[in-house]
């Protein structure tokens, strides 16, 4: 516009002499009383500092604000609040906001026209959207997927995810999601999520096909369109890239026109204020792959580019670099996004395998939890959609004729059989679907299409499916374009088309002469089923298939309609006799044998596995039963050669032995290692114990928990002759790791000097929760490594160092750590050399540290949660520090103080401090040279002690006199469940006290006498109390010289009695056949009670 085309008015702005129509119209809106408080919002988003300053200092002059006016509105803090205080003077001054609406027309058209378009533009746009979700909810409501409104935040696509086919990676995750995913709803999908932070330009989220990706935008669209997420965006544009795959060039601003058909969106997508979001659902759709390599840039919106290089310059930012995108597609294509260009990856969740859909039979469900590789599919919402659809079919049926399948060909033959001939009657029905379905399916799936218009429907003379029809409602799914009437047609999920395809390429390859993956028929002779099924072997093999595992799915489903049961549903209908089938099945069966065990000393790749899953969906299953067997009863030792590392390998993706742990113990050497190690990173649990591991073996090992995709959270590496040099690569790993939780190292050699290397790693790792390195010999200057961990580490809650040779000097340090260490609860230092000094420190230790719950100190075993200090020749003096330390500690749980050398003076000490202490719950004295003195002050102790539940006291020499002590507590004791008096030397009068205890008592569950002497009397006295107890559970008489006659009192009393469900009589000089009669006897009169006699 040039300047004669103005007429100067006032000092501030120029009317345009050419837009009459424009100016009646404003003038309008300038009449509208309402206009400053309706667009109060829009003025506060669209104002900026530099504008605001203008209109400020336009008004002071047009004096509709006062100085203070503008003062006031200046001194306010945000931009935000200085327009809604700007808002409100002009209120006063300029109800009608004339003034406004004219300063800004003339000074700052382009806010002006936002400000004034924007709404309306914007709800048109919204009624739209929801007027397309309100006629799709039907045809929806028919589509498997995930309702879900949540999204899993990764760090990036995974190498797995990159390169295998979608239900590959399911079935190597055993369906669970990501490791380290953090749950993000829509709302926080493209917001910041810390303070610092900015929100995100690009967001990738992946998922395997059928796990809800479309619906999620979906859900997306109608929560922004009805203003419940992101009031702040203008505009959110989703695109399915399917629609723009009918294009060969595009130009932004044609794309744009396209979804967003309405007049004055321009004002809205171009400029820079408007917040739009631009969603691209489905990259793996685009005809062209793309390609951000070698794209042309350009930064021209109306210049026209293949379509491939127009969503590379908009993803690289060359085109509307202000627009917010979110890209949707399945993990392969997903990948080829470089990261640099992706702010946010997030990824679709799988429902959990745990949860039973509110839709599912119990009969459904509990036949699927015993089929465990089709329960794991079935964490993708289409496939489980599919196998719940036939499942619950065939329940109904209720037929004996007609088996439930077992795997997933049979599935879909029984999913697809009543839909592809659309009547009931099979015979003949499924020929003619096949050879135009079919062929669709199997050539639209070698060039990794799945999405189709009308014409490449008829061009396969495919009829449209009309609404509501079998086919249109199981085979074939429309698709409707956002906002034009563009339609196109998919599989209703890609099993679908990959099963159909499969079911094609074996009709075809019967009577087939030429090769089937040529289209055209200019190719090479090939005749016979032999032929093409090795064609197709070969074919997903080979690399450009093998990428992503694109024909994975399709060779399973091909080996799959050779099994027995498949044959027998879909022979007579395919016209193949049994005797072909038989041949087909041997044909199959080898080939697939001779790939798997022809794949040499290789790493297990995924296609190995794959061609293992053939076999299995062949049915042809005794050789990995075999090899299963060997698994479960640790017989593969010698034996991981050949094939059989692979079918360990498919087993450890679907075998109910793997599920919980996987034993590898006993049976690896590098070789074998090396061979597994690719498919060992998907473990949860390893136990790979006594496998005598040498330097090399371990540097395998490092690698493979340093690797990014490792799963692994509990390793056992126990009795492997591991030295202080094979501990570095597995301390270097630990650096970098963030899966281990749980690392065994017991009975190794890794002396002082691999627990100094060790303890550098737990210094900086921060995922290890329990370390074990019970008889590593490391001695006090490994204890020293472990204090300086103790003290920084907050991660470790269990450490166990029994058996380490650790003495007074070593457990001092620790005592010192454990003084400022406030995570650490379990702490096993039994068996070392503790000796009263040691014990002063940890005494010392415990009177400060509050969690602690286990200390085992028994020939030196000592834990913090459980406190064990077990053997380690702890004497009086040691004793009387512990129970100074037990009167302040509230946290240990725990007290194992076996085999030491308390005698009764330091017995009384620590009962003494029992009187006070009300944490302690578990207290371990067995072998401490105590007399009944020690068993008296015990008693007294738990007359008052309401806290501990277990007593141990075997072994030591308390005789009659200690026991009826104890008796006399159990009186009014309602805490003591368990007691163990095993060899104290109890006769017929402790016995008697005893068992008049057992009268009133009403918590003791658990009574062990073994290796006394009551006699026939005592088991006369415990005769008459069972028949009025109702707490005891198990008691155990075994070794007590009972005698025929005592044994008949016990058996006569149960017959009374129902609540005991353990007893134990054996070597009391009863005999074979007395013990006949007195275990039928007891058998008669309480039949849930296990006897040991």
């Amino acid at each position: 516009m040039d300047r004669h085309s103005h007429i100067p008015w006032q000092e501030y702005c120029c009317l345009d002499l050419k837009t009459n129509a424009q100016k009646q119209d404003t003038s309008k809106r300038m009449e509208d009383t309402g206009w400053l408080r309706r667009h109060q919002t829009l003025l506060q988003r669209f104002l900026s500092t530099s504008i605001l300053v203008n209109v400020v200092h336009h008004m002071r002059k047009a004096d509709l604000l006062s100085a203070q006016e503008a003062g006031l509105i200046q001194e306010m803090g945000s931009l935000k609040d200085k327009v809604h205080l700007l808002v409100e003077f002009l209120s006063v001054t300029d109800p009608h906001g004339s003034a406004l609406q004219t300063y800004l027309q003339c000074s700052h058209l382009t806010e002006y026209n936002l400000i004034t378009v924007h709404d309306s533009v914007v709800r048109r746009y919204k009624d739209a959207l929801i007027q397309r979700l309100k006629e799709d909810e039907n045809s929806l409501a028919q589509v498997p997927g995930n309702s879900n409104s949540t999204l899993l935040l990764i760090e990036s696509v995974s190498d797995l995810q990159q390169r295998e086919h979608d239900l590959v990676q399911v079935s190597v995750n055993r369906g669970a999601g990501p490791l380290h995913g953090r749950v993000l709803g829509l709302d926080k999908l493209i917001a910041s999520l810390t303070r610092g932070s900015t929100a995100p330009r690009v967001t990738l989220t992946v998922g395997v096909a059928g796990s809800g990706k479309s619906r999620m935008v979906r859900r997306f669209i109608q929560l922004w369109s009805t203003s419940q997420i992101y009031p702040e965006l203008s505009l959110a544009i989703p695109i399915a890239c399917w629609e723009l795959s009918s294009f060969d060039r595009l130009s932004v601003e044609r794309m744009l026109r396209l979804f967003v058909p309405y007049d004055n969106m321009d004002i809205i997508l171009f400029n820079e204020s408007c917040k739009v979001l631009l969603i691209l659902d489905g990259l793996e759709e685009f005809r062209q792959s793309l390609d951000f390599a070698d794209a042309p840039p350009t930064s021209d919106p109306r210049r026209e580019i293949p379509v491939s290089d127009l969503i590379a310059n908009i993803v690289r930012g060359n085109l509307l670099p202000g627009a917010t995108l979110w890209l949707l597609s399945r993990p392969g294509t997903g990948a080829k996004v470089p990261a640099g260009l992706v702010d946010r990856v997030t990824e679709a969740p799988s429902p959990s395998q745990t949860s039973t859909p509110e839709d599912v039979s119990s009969q459904v469900w509990t036949y699927l939890n015993s089929q465990k590789p089709l329960l794991i599919l079935s964490s993708v919402p289409a496939v489980c959609h599919i196998i719940i659809t036939t499942l619950s079919r065939l329940l109904k049926l209720d037929s004996d004729a007609t088996p439930l399948p077992r795997t997933l060909t049979e599935v879909y033959a029984h999913y697809c059989w009543p839909h592809l001939s659309g009547s009931d009657t099979p015979s003949g029905g499924i020929r003619k679907p096949l050879s135009t379905l079919g062929r669709l399916a199997f050539y639209s799936l070698l060039r990794r299409r799945y999405t189709f218009s009308e014409t490449e429907l008829r061009t396969y003379s495919v009829d449209i499916p009309t609404q509501g029809s079998m086919l249109g409602c199981r085979i074939l799914q429309r698709r409707q374009s956002w906002l034009s009437d563009s339609v196109a047609w998919q599989f209703t999920h890609t099993s679908v088309q990959e099963f159909l395809g499969a079911l094609f390429y074996y009709i075809s390859s019967r009577r087939g002469m030429f090769d089937l993956f040529s289209e055209s028929s200019v190719c090479w002779p090939r005749i016979g089923f032999h032929s093409h099924y090795r064609a197709a072997l070969q074919k997903t093999n080979q690399s450009d298939a093998a990428a992503q595992g694109n024909l994975d799915l399709f060779m399973r489903f091909l080996s799959g309609l050779l099994s027995p049961a498949a044959a027998a549903l879909l022979g007579s209908s395919l016209g193949v006799g049994q005797e072909e089938q038989l041949t087909q099945r041997t044909t199959a069966s080898t080939l697939l044998q001779n790939t798997v065990t022809g794949t040499g000393g290789d790493a297990v790749s995924m296609r190995s596995v794959t061609i293992v899953t053939c076999l299995a969906e062949l049915q042809q299953v005794e050789w990995l039963r075999s090899i299963e067997d060997d698994l479960i009863n640790c017989n593969l030792r010698g034996k991981l050669k050949g094939g059989v590392c692979a079918v360990l390998a498919y087993l450890l993706q679907v075998s109910d032995t793997c599920t919980e742990e996987t034993q590898l113990s006993n049976c690896l050497d590098s070789s074998s290692l090396k061979r597994l190690l690719p498919q060992l990173l998907y473990c949860s649990k390893l136990r790979m114990e006594n496998n005598e591991f040498k330097e090399g073996t371990m540097e395998l090992l490092g690698s493979l928990l340093s690797a990014k995709e490792c799963h692994i959270q509990m390793l056992s590496l126990a009795d492997n002759s591991i030295s202080s040099k094979g501990i570095k690569p597995l301390s270097r790993a630990l650096l970098v790791n963030r899966t281990l939780t749980t690392l065994d190292l017991r009975g190794n050699n890794i002396g002082a000097k691999g627990a100094k290397t060790l303890c550098e790693a737990l210094k900086m790792n921060q995922v290890l929760v329990s370390v074990n390195l019970q008889n590593n010999h490391i001695e006090d200057e490994g204890a020293r490594a472990l204090a300086e961990v103790l003290q920084s580490n907050r991660k470790l809650t269990t450490l166990n160092v029994q058996k380490n040779g650790i003495g007074p000097e070593g457990v001092k340090k620790i005592g010192e750590a454990l003084k400022k260490n406030e995570t650490l609860q379990d702490l096993n230092i039994s068996s070392n050399h503790l000796g009263d000094l040691g014990t002063v420190a940890l005494a010392q230790a415990l009177m400060v540290n509050h969690v602690l719950h286990t200390l085992r100190n028994s020939a030196d075993f000592w834990c913090l949660s459980d406190g064990s200090l077990r053997e380690n020749s702890i004497g009086v003096a040691g004793a009387k520090d512990i129970a100074k330390a037990l009167k302040v500690n509230t946290c240990l749980r725990e007290l194992d103080l076996t085999a030491n050398l308390l005698h009764d003076e330091g017995v009384t000490a620590i009962a003494e401090a029992m009187r006070v202490n009300r944490a302690i719950t578990s207290l371990h004295l067995q072998w401490n040279f105590m007399k009944a003195g020690a068993a008296k002050a015990l008693a007294q102790s738990l007359m008052s002690n309401t806290c501990i539940q277990l007593l141990d006291l075997q072994e030591n020499t308390l005789g009659d006199n200690g026991v009826i002590a104890l008796a006399s507590a159990l009186r009014s004791n309602s805490s003591l469940s368990v007691l163990y008096l095993q060899g104290v030397s109890a006769g017929k009068s402790g016995a008697v006290a005893l068992a008049d205890a057992l009268v009133v008592n009403e918590s003791l569950h658990t009574l062990d006498l073994r290796g006394n002497s009551i006699g026939m009397e005592g088991a006369k006295a415990f005769s008459s109390a069972l028949k009025k107890n109702r707490s005891l559970r198990s008691l155990n008489l075994q070794e007590n010289s009972l005698g025929m006659d005592g044994a008949i009192f016990i058996a006569t009393a149960l017959r009374g009695n129902h609540q005991l469900t353990y007893i134990n009589l054996q070597g009391n000089g009863i005999g074979e056949s007395g013990a006949k009669v007195v275990s039928d006897a007891i058998k008669a009169g309480a039949p849930d009670c296990v006897v040991d006699i």
